[in-house]
């Protein structure tokens, strides 16, 4: 069994699901050709495709939905804040930090410390 994205005419992943090539290719689940093979294990394709992803067909991957308005793509196609995450140590362990898009920076998040 293998996973497989349905994409829309835009490019967009309308859903996920488990199936075997036979059974895409059958029809049963609309025209093969909307549906694009994703790699669980990230294997290939860049990423595992979710709903809402972006399916770009140039590079053959999928790439995740805008987590901010300011943010952008890089050169690997990953979404980037406009500033980077700052590096901080508590007592050895990284300190974990959330973006703030109101004021374009990064805070601490209330938990703290990555788990």
């Amino acid at each position: 069994m293998s996973h497989f994205a349905e994409i829309d005419n835009d490019g967009i992943v309308q859903r996920v699901i488990v199936a075997e090539q036979d059974f895409i290719n059958s029809g049963a689940v609309g025209d093969s050709f909307r549906w694009v093979q994703t790699s669980y294990n990230h294997n290939y394709r860049k990423q595992f495709a979710g709903i809402g992803y972006q399916y770009d067909k140039n590079k053959d991957i999928f790439i995740a939905t805008q987590p901010y308005p300011s943010w952008s793509l890089d050169e690997n196609s990953d979404w980037k804040a406009p500033v980077d995450e700052p590096v901080e140590l508590i007592n050895g362990m990284p300190r974990k930090f959330k973006w703030d898009e109101d004021n374009q920076e990064w805070v601490y998040a209330t938990e703290g410390i990555r788990e």
